[in-house]
């Protein structure tokens, strides 16, 4: 409960200047993170976000930074992602969660204004009977010169308008610290939409590039299906011919359904793949332009892994959940300032008549008042005090799962490294696994047209032939796709604008 009272507001502006000059709370300092060396960098992530970077650290920031649209060479791709910044729903969605958290934003700024309220037309008419509490006015308006009826008469009758001023001062900077957490939820906003940025560009690009994957693995698929048709016809000549039994044409029949079957389970997927790329970019099913070819990738994705690790500090994670940690900190202050006393202004003034008639009259109906408040709690069942020690170990959680993100974005860094360390050896085997099997494919078929083989051989080399293909081709798709998660990994929803 709050204790009210009136005082002279004079005798209030000693008690402003003393309680504007105490410190309630210490200001906004980013714990150490603790971080190895090859991580900390001149612009840390503990840095105040009102304060610019230096000059020379920003230019080397931007020296650093590879756009996305530079990063994706391939310009279907680029389009791709451009319509999805335009029109997919996830980002559409995070544009109105940015709209409502300024709105907010926009309120705690007003709140160091006063509030005025104007009532209008306001009329007040009681009617009462002899059981009733109430008693007949002294002045009997209703009813001049006449006794009043004992039943259901006007006991009570007003006529006002009025205007009312509520202001609160900002004597400990609770509203300050408010503002300060609504603006951090505010660009917060912000970074959540950088999130969904870049997992939606991330998906894209994978996505795109498993559609790319899937249409080389239907031509490998393809091609195999000819040549295994063309041993199948090779065996059959040579059984009509008596050098081949029937379990010879059988087995490659066999063989030749297999690669059959394999076309309409690729075809499938591609659809289904295509489909989803349609939804990401927020149209209905058809059909995704394509643009390089899957054997030339390479020449067409930027290098990243020259790209300083401390920029880890442009993850939207990590700075979601630093202006999380700034929120918690401006609420545990504002939760310590609720503890101490209030000052409100409230101005009140306008007309109030008993008759309709002289509602307006000027200065006979005029009534106007002044009250300064200054409530503090006293006894509340210790709410107060528990809010306050439930704000300062949230603040502490907040701390917590900042430093959780840091090292999280510093994880998925060295994962990320080490997947495509170890992805490129695995592609480089896979070229030679495809090369070796190629080259016994090759050999057994000549080698059956000269009886030197068996059949079994040549239907061995055949199928040992598509599955290397197929590895070489999925062994690429994951290196490429190891190097869209180290790019999202550094932060990668660089230069995205305010789409």
């Amino acid at each position: 409960m709050y204790k009210l009272m009136n005082i002279n507001l004079l005798s209030v502006i000693p008690l402003l200047l003393l309680f504007t000059a105490c410190k309630t709370t210490e200001p906004y300092e980013t714990a150490d993170m603790d971080l190895p060396r090859e991580y900390h960098s001149p612009d840390s992530i503990s840095q105040d976000q009102d304060l610019p970077l230096p000059d020379s650290v920003s230019k080397n920031l931007e020296d650093t930074l590879i756009p996305w649209d530079e990063f994706f060479q391939d310009p279907v791709l680029v389009e791709l992602i451009n319509d999805v910044f335009k029109q997919n729903f996830d980002l559409r969605t995070a544009n109105k969660e940015i709209a409502i958290n300024e709105q907010y934003y926009k309120q705690s700024k007003a709140a160091f204004w006063p509030s005025l309220n104007l009532n209008l037309l306001n009329i007040e008419r009681e009617w009462s009977s002899r059981n009733s509490s109430s008693s007949v006015e002294d002045d009997w308006y209703d009813h001049k010169g006449k006794e009043p009826p004992e039943n259901m008469y006007v006991s009570t009758s007003e006529y006002s308008s009025s205007m009312a001023l509520d202001w609160e001062l900002d004597i400990w900077g609770k509203l300050r610290k408010k503002k300060r957490a609504e603006k951090a939820f505010y660009l917060q906003s912000f970074e959540a939409r950088k999130a969904i940025q870049t997992a939606v560009v991330a998906t894209v690009a994978e996505d795109y590039y498993n559609l790319l994957m899937l249409d080389e693995q239907i031509l490998i698929a393809e091609r195999n299906y000819s040549l295994r048709d063309s041993t199948l016809n090779m065996i059959k000549l040579q059984y009509d011919s008596g050098e081949a039994s029937s379990l010879a044409v059988q087995q490659s029949r066999s063989q030749v359904l297999e690669a059959k079957a394999l076309l309409p389970t690729l075809e499938k997927e591609q659809a289904m793949l295509e489909n989803k790329l349609r939804l990401l970019v927020g149209k209905l099913p058809g059909n995704i332009k394509r643009g390089a070819k899957f054997t030339a990738l390479d020449k067409t994705y930027a290098g990243v892994r020259d790209l300083p690790a401390h920029l880890v500090q442009n993850r939207p994670d990590v700075k979601i959940a630093e202006y999380e940690l700034q929120a918690a900190h401006a609420n545990a202050g504002t939760a310590m300032v609720a503890r101490y006393p209030n000052l409100g202004i409230s101005l009140t003034g306008g007309t109030s008549s008993v008759l309709a008639s002289n509602w307006l009259d000027i200065p006979g109906s005029i009534f106007g008042s002044v009250v300064g408040g200054l409530t503090a709690p006293l006894f509340n069942n210790r709410e107060l005090k528990t809010q306050y020690e439930v704000a300062k170990l949230e603040r502490d959680e907040a701390e917590i799962s900042f430093q959780q993100s840091v090292y999280q974005a510093i994880v998925d860094i060295e994962d990320a490294t080490v997947s495509i360390d170890k992805l490129q050896e695995r592609l480089d085997i896979a070229k030679e696994q495809r090369e070796v099997a190629q080259n016994a494919l090759i050999d057994s078929r000549r080698l059956y047209r000269s009886g030197y083989a068996t059949y079994l051989e040549v239907i061995t080399a055949q199928s040992e032939a598509l599955d290397s293909e197929l590895a070489l081709v999925r062994a690429k798709a994951n290196l490429l796709s190891a190097r869209i998660q180290l790019y999202r990994a550094l932060g990668g929803g660089w230069n995205y604008g305010d789409s």
